[in-house]
């Protein structure tokens, strides 16, 4: 098949790989436009745009997608599918119609359940133990269409959002590439959606990384897995705050943030309303992530001594 490859971020790229290496033809890759990162705010290519450019494909970054003139470019290519993974970018009736056979797309979950921009995160803050991937033949809904196939996988006890991300990526691109693979043979079934089960996953904010720790371990320790690397899990320790980049369950509960343990290897056991919490990586501001123990000797944290919640922008403000 003749393919539209549309994908932003590192999530895409194992996608775009696999389709590049297949039997199909991708024609074309549709991208965001560079944007300002890091410190200096260096204009900054989206990673599948440096895939695209290394393998010689057209690259399209428009910044409003469902232009005329940008659709006409897009039916002047003649794509049989349109391939759709973490674009971001949202689907007119115009756009769906382009392609011969449909638009396809991977959604990182197992729909109907988190349809939205962060499924991997809610998954994980909401404590789920499996999730998984979706191909879907896309319609005008957000994550609505007819589910084409999908794969569940187990989430780690301890497994962050970027690393549990990374993972359905992989496993995203083997389905995505058999999806297409149905969709070139005209062999296949399509499954509606049950709008009964579905959940969403909206965009997570900064304030989405506070701790609390009166909260149950177990919570606490889903919030810290599910921000982590973005927006963050951050909390306070002698006014100064620190992002909790790694933890682990712990047993003993005491007052909520009281620091029950320090271990070499464990980190600083941090007590909750129910159970403890180990925080094994954290970074305080303007400083490379070190391990709690190291934490705990360069900045002198002892047996008994607190750790505050975070401070959301508003208090801040």
């Amino acid at each position: 098949m003749r393919i539209v490859f549309c994908g932003s971020p590192e999530f895409a790229v194992p996608s775009l790989e696999r389709l590049i290496e297949s039997q199909h033809q991708v024609v074309a890759v549709v991208t965001q436009p560079d944007r300002p990162a890091g410190r200096g705010l260096k204009m900054t290519p989206p990673p599948v745009k440096q895939v695209a450019l290394t393998n010689a494909l057209p690259v399209f970054q428009p910044e409003k997608f469902n232009t005329n003139e940008f659709l006409s470019t897009l039916e002047a290519m003649e794509p049989d599918v349109i391939v759709v993974v973490a674009y971001g970018k949202i689907f007119r009736k115009r756009s769906l119609q382009i392609p011969k056979l449909g638009c396809i797309n991977l959604h990182a979950s197992l729909l109907p359940k988190y349809r939205g921009i962060a499924p991997v995160n809610w998954a994980i803050i909401n404590g789920e133990k499996t999730t998984g991937v979706t191909t879907i033949l896309m319609d005008e809904g957000v994550d609505t269409g007819d589910i084409i196939l999908s794969k569940e996988v187990w989430i780690g006890e301890d497994e962050t959002a970027g690393e549990l991300l990374e993972r359905l990526a992989r496993i995203g691109a083997d389905l995505l590439l058999e999806t297409c693979d149905l969709v070139a043979s005209g062999n296949y079934e399509r499954r509606k959606q049950d709008d009964k089960l579905a959940s969403y996953a909206p965009k997570l904010t900064r304030n989405d990384g506070l701790i609390k720790w009166a909260r149950a371990a177990q919570e606490v320790h889903n919030r810290i897995r599910g921000v982590t690397p973005w927006p963050g899990a951050f909390a306070r320790f002698k006014g100064r705050e620190i992002k909790i980049l790694k933890s682990s369950l712990g047993d003993g509960s005491d007052e909520p943030g009281r620091i029950l343990e320090i271990d070499e290897e464990r980190g600083i056991l941090v007590s909750c309303l129910e159970g403890s919490v180990w925080l094994k990586l954290v970074q305080a501001p303007g400083r490379r992530p070190i391990s709690g123990a190291e934490f705990a000797r360069g900045y002198r944290v002892r047996h008994g001594d607190f750790l505050e919640n975070g401070v959301c922008e508003e208090e801040k403000g």
